[in-house]
């Protein structure tokens, strides 16, 4: 109780909202532990090695996916980001998420947050501790922001077990692939193709 009583000061309370102004001005270090809601400082749960490594295959899958996009189409650069600052919005309160991986249009400058409009695909990872933020508020957040496609990823052990993909429609994401290792699909055809090496989705604890 004597902690609880030494940390429940006013100083430790966050006095007004945080702006964007006020978030480039923060220690990155600091900012590399929170996320921003409405304004409000909330902690960014510290991830597990399987939840990184995860992130990080997919990651990759997804960048050379796009390098052929590209290759193919030539309508535009894309790029990957893993736990990339995203700006929501900006008002009436600033809210700034961290997805897992973002697929976005314009090229990464230094720190700076990027702007919603230009993610294609935000994916989370999701684990015990953020399966209700990934699934419901982040989720909501994600299409009022206007992000077009949203994919949740699931884990059991050290292994990849569902991506499930989603679509907003009318400003709201509808489920629009479920992908396992074991339905033989490898292929999801939207925005853009990417092909899921299940394999490379093993071993995760590596």
């Amino acid at each position: 109780m004597t902690g609880v009583l030494e940390w429940a000061r006013a100083e430790n309370l966050q006095p007004e909202p945080i702006t964007l102004e006020v978030w480039k001005q923060l220690p990155r270090d600091f900012c590399r532990l929170v996320e921003v809601v409405n304004g409000d400082v909330v902690r960014a749960d510290s991830a597990s090695h399987r939840h990184h490594n995860a992130a990080r295959r997919i990651a990759a899958m997804i960048e050379v996916a796009a390098a052929s996009h590209m290759a193919r189409y030539g309508d535009g650069p894309l790029y990957v980001g893993l736990e990339r600052d995203v700006l929501l919005w900006e008002l009436p309160r600033f809210t700034l998420r961290r997805p897992d991986i973002a697929l976005f249009t314009c090229a990464p400058t230094g720190s700076g947050a990027l702007p919603a409009a230009r993610v294609k695909i935000a994916v989370e990872v999701v684990s015990p501790l953020t399966e209700r933020i990934d699934t419901t508020d982040k989720q909501a957040e994600y299409a009022q922001a206007g992000i077009p496609w949203y994919w949740l990823v699931y884990l059991d052990g050290d292994h990849v077990t569902t991506i499930q993909t989603h679509v907003l429609v009318l400003g709201h994401y509808r489920p629009h692939r479920r992908l396992t290792p074991t339905c033989g699909e490898t292929l999801i055809d939207m925005p853009i193709e990417i092909g899921i090496d299940w394999p490379r989705l093993y071993g995760l604890v590596y």
